[in-house]
Parts: C-alpha cells; sequence; structure tokens
C-alpha cells in the first residue's frame, strides 16, 4: 500500500471515531447476537406450564399426578375445576398442555387393570407440541411400568394406563399454521420502525425537513402525515400475507379479522412511535438503519418467533415480557389458529395499550422538540 492509501484509511478510522453512538452500535450488535443466540437459540423444552383436573381425588390420580410433577417436562401451574377451565387456560395461552383424569380412574386401575387419562396439548407451536407429546405418553409409561413392577394383579403385558392425547388449534403440526402469523408480525414490526425511522431522517439529510419547518404544518401534522401512509402499508401488506398465507398455504383463520384489525392497529402505535424514537435520536440513515436492527434483535429472538420461550432461560423469560412483538404474535395466533375473542386475550391487550401511548407519547414530545 502507498502513502494515499494509508491517508484514506487513516481518514475512514478518524470518520467512524467522529460518530461514537454508530461505533457503540457496531461492536454491541455482534455481543448481544452472541448472547441471544447463545441462550434463546435452544428447543429443549422444559417446565411446560400445565393444568391438571383430578375428577377422581384417589390415590392411584395423586401417584400419575405426582409422576408427571417429577418430571422436568411439565409444570403444574394450575388445578381448575373443571374440565372447561383447561380449555380455557389454553385458550389464553396460560397453559400449554392440559392433563384431565376423569372420575373413576382409580377404580378401573384397581378392577380392570386399565384407565385412559386425557392429555389436551396446544398445538399452535408445533416444536412445543411434539416435544409435549412424546414426553405425556413417555411418563404415561413410566408411571404404568411401575405399576406392573408393583404387581397390582394386572397382566404383565397390559398397559395399565392409556394415555391419550388430543392436540387443538393444529392437529397435523404443520408448521406453516405457525410460521404465518409470526411472519406477520415480524412484517409489521420491521416495516413500520425501520421505514418510519429511516423516512424522517432522510427528510433532515436531504434539508427538506427545514422547508416543512416553515410551511404553516404544525408538528402534530407534520408527525400524522409521515406516518400513516407506512400504516397504510403495513395493513396492505398484512392483508396480503393472510391471503397467500390462507389460500396457498391452507392457513385457517378462526376468528374475527375486525378484531384482528383492531389490536393490530395498536401494536401499530408501538412500533411506529419506535421508529419515530428511533429518527429523532439519530442524525443519518444508516445510524438509523442500524438503531432500528438493534432494537429489533430483542425482538425477533426473545418473543417466541423461531424460538419457544419456554425453552430459554428464566432471565430471558422475564425479559421477553418488554417486547412487544411477543404480545402480537399472541394476539395473530390466538385469534387466527384458536379463534378465540378478545376476552382470552386481555393480558396482551392490556400490554400493548401501555406499550403504544407511551412510546407514540415519547416520540412526539422529543419530535416536536427537534422541529423547535
Amino acid at each position: 500500500m502507498n502513502g494515499r492509501t494509508w491517508s484514506i484509511m487513516r481518514k475512514e478510522f478518524i470518520q467512524i471515531l467522529r460518530d461514537p453512538r454508530t461505533l457503540a452500535i457496531m461492536f454491541l450488535i455482534p455481543i448481544v447476537q452472541l448472547i441471544l443466540l447463545g441462550y434463546a437459540a435452544t428447543t429443549d423444552i422444559k417446565h411446560l406450564p400445565t393444568a391438571v383436573w383430578d375428577g377422581d381425588r384417589s390415590p392411584q390420580s395423586r401417584a400419575l399426578i405426582d409422576a408427571y410433577r417429577a418430571s422436568d417436562y411439565f409444570d403444574l401451574r394450575y388445578f381448575p375445576q373443571s374440565e372447561d377451565e383447561i380449555g380455557r387456560l389454553i385458550d389464553r395461552g396460560q397453559a400449554r398442555a392440559g392433563m384431565i383424569i376423569r372420575a373413576g380412574y382409580g377404580d378401573d386401575l384397581l378392577k380392570f387393570g386399565q384407565a385412559e387419562v386425557a392429555f389436551i396439548i396446544d398445538g399452535s407451536d408445533p416444536s412445543v407440541a411434539n416435544v409435549a407429546l412424546a414426553a405425556a405418553q413417555s411418563v404415561g409409561q413410566a408411571q404404568a411400568i411401575k405399576l406392573i413392577e408393583r404387581r397390582m394383579g394386572l397382566s404383565v403385558s397390559a398397559i395399565p394406563i392409556n394415555v391419550r392425547p388430543r392436540v387443538w388449534y393444529n392437529p397435523d403440526l404443520k408448521s406453516a399454521n405457525f410460521m404465518i402469523p409470526g411472519l406477520m408480525g415480524m412484517i409489521l414490526q420491521m416495516l413500520t420502525t425501520l421505514l418510519t425511522a429511516m423516512a424522517i431522517v432522510r427528510e433532515r439529510e436531504r434539508g427538506t425537513m427545514e422547508q416543512l419547518i416553515v410551511t404553516p404544518v404544525r408538528p402534530l401534522e407534520l408527525m400524522i402525515g409521515k406516518i400513516v401512509p407506512y400504516i397504510l402499508i403495513a395493513f396492505f401488506d398484512s392483508t396480503m400475507v393472510l391471503l397467500i398465507g390462507s389460500f396457498w398455504f391452507g392457513v385457517p383463520i378462526r376468528g374475527s379479522l375486525t378484531l384482528l384489525m383492531l389490536l393490530i392497529t395498536l401494536f401499530l402505535l408501538t412500533s411506529l412511535g419506535m421508529g419515530l424514537l428511533i429518527s429523532t435520536v439519530s442524525k443519518t440513515q444508516q445510524e438509523a438503519m442500524m438503531l432500528a436492527f438493534f432494537t429489533m434483535l430483542p425482538a425477533i429472538f426473545l418473543a417466541g418467533f423461531f424460538f419457544p420461550i419456554e425453552a430459554m432461560p428464566s432471565f430471558l423469560q422475564a425479559l421477553s415480557y418488554v417486547v412487544p412483538l411477543r404480545y402480537l404474535l399472541i394476539i395473530l395466533r390466538g385469534i387466527i389458529l384458536k379463534g378465540v375473542g378478545l376476552e382470552a386475550l386481555q393480558e396482551p391487550v392490556i400490554a400493548l395499550s401501555i406499550f403504544g401511548p407511551v412510546l407514540m407519547l415519547m416520540a412526539a414530545r422529543r419530535f416536536r422538540k427537534r422541529l423547535a
């Protein structure tokens, strides 16, 4: 290399060092990616939230419950008073599996040597459902072997406990039924956040923002005028993804489309607010793009799109509660796959009702301050 090349290289390094925010992002992104992928990129499902209805309340039913409690796969958190309540818990996403022990289980085991247990599995996430399906049967078989070894008057060839699993919402465990609603959420997040941040910074870079400021347009009118086109684009893309997913991939849409679009609008307040906030702290389009990607990394890995939240360490599961995309994915899969209504989506709706207005208010205040 000659002296001129070294001079250009020196100039470029000086230019990089003069922008500390971009420099920090450049070094933080690989660290954040490594931590998130190292801990979140796992499909080892354990401690699955499970509901149990024991309609028998016999020593035999309690022994079966203890067997599932001792397993690492199931976390027996809920003990509802009816079978219907198990369905409501699974609809709301609070429980991912449910075990139903009907009255007479203990008597059947003692008199006839066999008894049946119903096991309901939430199939909206095939990776979780497959693990739960295999674990439910293996724990039941292990308990059956123990009964045979104790010689409770059973034939060695008999299977004392017959676990009958039923997969709800996605009985064929099709990955497309899980991925299409998730892709819809990802498109909404990336499109609105990235394009909103870039559009406003682009105006500032070209010098046209100053021209808009001297016009009679008020700051609020300017902000609304900048974000409404991206709302319309987001709705168009959402509708396109739904149509392609339904007619091409065969994804069933079981819930209300009106409710779906209303709750998507609630989420857009969050993503657009984030985009506006990024635009107010960025000086260049490159910086805005890098900041947008930096904020989207946690959303991608912690929202339950690629990897099940149940498989993550406890601290990442706790961190996922501050990721708005997590709640949108619950809403999308709840309405599209489960066909649930607003009463089953109270938690994600309340969360987005807090995130959206707060982020939009912060962005609007900072936006008006930058225009002043």
